[in-house]
């Protein structure tokens, strides 16, 4: 059995038995430039704590499963001159073999989260069905994992540069909930409209606990998504958006990028696009679903 390793605030909270929120890291390596993603990073630490909950950030420093991060563990995670790998479920292994650095995705982050009975996750946006994946078969692995790991993930939708109706259907085919927290059309990270309507809405963290305790309690397995739309006052309308993303993927195109490589790609494309403005987007986003999570990881405690 690998050992994972927590810090003392959260083997307190463990031992307690306070509500934590897993928090991933590969926004801080790999989602936002320096230094936004290291203030990022302590602000939605600060931001679940404001709420009443305990924050635990993910990763893999020096081949050692992390959860719950020190100082220099986030300088090396923020710092564009380290070696950071973006871990997925399939990395994990090897960046233990090689005792790496690891920035762990939205899969990696529930496989994680679960192992150490953390069943609350707040993230940006989830990975799903890439445009033109019925050629390409490029789906993420978060969308597998989800299906299959006991855990909540706030977010704020799946990314934009997706495509949205493919990944409702493949989510649904594996029954996988998806709630709208206070709207029933699905958000689509940086914009809180996308055409996508029929999702079950719930008005409190009250709510979304009670539901996540029923289905755990049953015992339904697999992963609930819960979507947040992104604060109005830092919303990139939806037309824009898709604008930018149909120029970044003509460029992907053009430069022959493949794989993980991608979304790394178009956020940057965006970033440049929009003049900074998806970054101030993104992280408002992730701060709002840090809150919710939460509320939500405190409700649930109540119901344990």
């Amino acid at each position: 059995m690998i050992e994972i390793t927590t810090n003392s605030e959260i083997k307190q909270a463990i031992f307690e038995k306070k509500p934590i929120v897993a928090l991933e890291s590969t926004i801080i390596s790999h989602g936002l430039p320096f230094p936004e993603n290291y203030n990022t990073a302590i602000a939605l630490e600060e931001e679940v704590r404001r709420q009443g909950s305990i924050p635990a950030t993910i990763a893999i420093i020096a081949g050692k499963i992390k959860v719950g991060l020190e100082q220099e563990d986030l300088n090396i995670l923020s710092d564009p001159k380290s070696l950071v790998e973006k871990v997925s479920r399939r990395d994990i292994p090897s960046v233990l073999q090689t005792r790496g650095n690891g920035a762990t995705t939205v899969a990696a982050t529930m496989i994680i989260a679960a192992k150490a009975n953390i069943p609350i996750f707040a993230t940006g946006g989830i990975g799903g069905v890439h445009k033109g994946a019925e050629t390409s078969f490029d789906i993420s692995a978060d969308l597998q994992e989800l299906a299959k790991t006991n855990i909540c993930v706030v977010c704020a939708g799946p990314k934009a540069i997706l495509d949205l109706n493919l990944t409702m259907e493949y989510l649904e085919t594996h029954g996988v909930p998806v709630i709208g927290y206070k709207t029933h059309e699905l958000p689509a990270f940086w914009s809180r409209n996308s055409g996508i309507f029929g999702l079950k809405s719930y008005q409190t963290a009250s709510e979304i606990a009670e539901f996540l305790s029923l289905k755990w309690k049953f015992p339904l397995s697999g992963g609930v998504l819960v979507t947040n739309p992104v604060p109005s006052s830092n919303e990139i309308p939806e037309k824009q958006v898709r604008e930018w993303i149909i120029e970044a993927l003509e460029e992907i195109k053009l430069q022959k990028i493949i794989g993980k490589e991608i979304t790394p790609f178009v956020l940057d494309y965006i970033r440049i696009a929009s003049d900074g403005k998806s970054v101030s987007s993104n992280i408002s986003l992730v701060k709002n679903n840090a809150k919710l999570a939460s509320q939500i990881a405190i409700e649930l405690n109540k119901k344990d």
